[in-house]
């Protein structure tokens, strides 16, 4: 009896270790991103509000890795009805989980997908999108432009108090690509499972970023057979500086090919955003005068061919003689109050150089409001009207954290049934705070991955959407950087499109449809 007894629990442990080994297997670690060094973060991306970290009490004895486990992913049919068809799909909400180089634990990735029911898997476009900050979920993306929901950003919809109701969304990528939005670990409910502050080093940096995010793009894929689709990533804001890196990833280490990139309101390159840059004054200037040309009436990117010719032109000279030389600092200084609508005599002050916050008060300073920052055709009261510091935010954005974060909150957990402890982060002031831009001569940039990328694969295709009234990421930025691209990747493959809008263009009716017309020509 006494052998049998043996016998029988040899079986019964041999079991559990083949149960375990088919666990491991499935979670097998992979490459860790690499650490860069600390460097303070530059202006110019999407990122300032947070939310506050919060999670379920677990017992001391239970594994780190254990205490912060997101739940099983969840897979419910939908359906939604939009004008002349219905879309049935599936709808998961999960998480893929990062191991190091040592199979330790590291962070839980979330994500939300959407399948198209009935479709082929092999020749069906699926799009993998993500938002910036960095420190910001995908839900701007998801809930704004691309996916089957969409919250309103605008009129009554762009207020705090704004009752956060998801409706269908008409101009949703689902018609012809599948979807799967990301959220990098520290947004939305992606977390770390491990407490170990190299971990949140290498995630919270420019590389470790694009090589995480790369890393889950693939782990998708294979969980989902569908590493023969058609594949194309879409970023926005700081995504343009994560979209090129990821793709580049994929293409050198993940084995992962990538028929285009999308991408929305992006930077590009941060040398000239900010310090002693003088591009940073050409690039914004068009901008400026767009939003007081729209106080007067419906502008175009067509309307402002004049105002572009003269900031790559008469005023980049003018600029470039310096100060030293008062006739070309006071012509300038003329010819910008003209252009914005300043005054002149501050225009003079400041010697026709606006800097972004400046511009936002000055503009319409004697009605004592400020524009956005993300649409500066948007204006709101200055809290502090006489004071001769600033101390305003944005009104064309700040307004939208609560109805957004809450309904991307009710729609994972009612409707997709996905039910995560602890809480949702939409703009997350923590990462953004802790991120590690690298230091140095080399500020933080896209466009060698950008050349790289399109240089390897001749068939890889580009779109560029921007906002005309965005002066977080102004729209000229990225012209004139395209403009400096080999003719290997001309205008037959890199396209930069310019809507009424600001850094959210798509919240308006008519650039939202636009763009996604674009977007589908680029996959058709």
């Amino acid at each position: 009896m006494a052998n049998s007894f043996a016998t029988r629990l040899a079986a019964a442990l041999l079991v559990v270790c083949l149960a375990a080994a088919a666990r491991a297997d499935d979670e097998a670690p992979q490459p860790s991103p690499s650490p860069s060094p600390s460097a303070q973060a530059p202006a110019g991306q999407k990122g300032r509000a947070g939310r506050g970290e919060a999670g379920a009490a677990t017992p001391a004895s239970t594994p780190v890795a254990e205490q912060h486990r997101l739940p099983p992913d969840a897979t419910t049919k939908q359906q939604v009805a939009l004008p002349g068809r219905t879309l049935a799909f599936s709808a998961t909400a999960g998480s893929i989980r990062v191991f190091d180089d040592k199979g330790e634990p590291l962070a839980d990735i979330a994500y939300t997908s959407y399948q198209l029911d009935g479709a082929d898997k092999a020749n069906r476009p699926v799009t993998f999108l993500f938002n910036g900050g960095p420190g910001s979920s995908s839900a701007w993306l998801q809930f704004g432009s691309a996916g089957p929901w969409r919250l309103s950003f605008q009129g009554d919809g762009a207020v705090s108090s704004a009752s956060p109701d998801l409706v269908p969304n008409g101009e949703t990528w689902l018609d012809f690509t599948d979807l799967v939005f990301i959220d990098p670990v520290g947004t939305g409910y992606s977390r770390f499972v491990t407490t170990s502050e190299e971990a949140r080093k290498r995630f919270f940096s420019v590389d470790g970023d694009a090589n995480a995010v790369a890393l889950v793009i693939r782990r998708w894929l294979e969980k989902y057979d569908r590493l023969p689709s058609p594949k194309y990533v879409a970023g926005e804001s700081y995504g343009g500086i994560r979209g090129p890196k990821v793709v580049r990833n994929l293409q050198m280490q993940q084995g992962v090919g990538v028929r285009g990139l999308v991408l929305i309101s992006p930077v590009l390159d941060f040398r000239e955003y900010a310090g002693s840059s003088i591009l940073q004054y050409v690039n914004s200037l068009p901008t400026m005068a767009a939003v007081a040309r729209q106080a007067k009436g419906p502008v175009t990117r067509q309307d402002l061919g004049d105002v572009e010719r003269y900031a790559r032109g008469d005023f980049l000279l003018d600029l470039i003689k310096g100060q030293a030389d008062s006739e070309a600092t006071a012509r300038l200084a003329d010819k910008v109050a003209s252009l914005t609508g300043i005054d002149a005599a501050v225009s003079r002050r400041l010697a026709g150089r606006f800097d972004i916050g400046e511009f936002r008060r000055e503009f319409d300073r004697k009605n004592g409001k400020v524009t956005g920052r993300y649409d500066a055709s948007v204006e709101g009261f200055d809290p502090y009207p006489d004071s001769s510091y600033f101390h305003f935010n944005d009104p064309s954005g700040d307004p939208l954290m609560a109805p957004l974060t809450s309904a991307a909150v009710d729609l994972t957990t009612r409707k997709l049934n996905w039910r995560p402890d602890g809480s949702y982060h939409l703009l997350s002031e923590s990462v953004n705070k802790a991120w590690d831009f690298g230091h140095g001569i080399n500020p933080a940039e896209s466009v060698t991955q950008l050349r790289q990328m399109l240089a390897l694969d001749p068939k890889l295709k580009l779109l560029i959407g921007h906002g005309l009234f965005d002066l977080a990421t102004p729209y000229l930025a990225s012209q004139i950087i395209l403009d400096q691209l080999p003719a290997f990747a001309g205008r037959d493959r890199s396209k930069l499109m310019v809507y009424p809008g600001g850094h959210m263009f798509y919240s308006r009716d008519g650039s939202r449809e636009a763009f996604r017309k674009e977007v589908e020509a680029l996959m058709r």
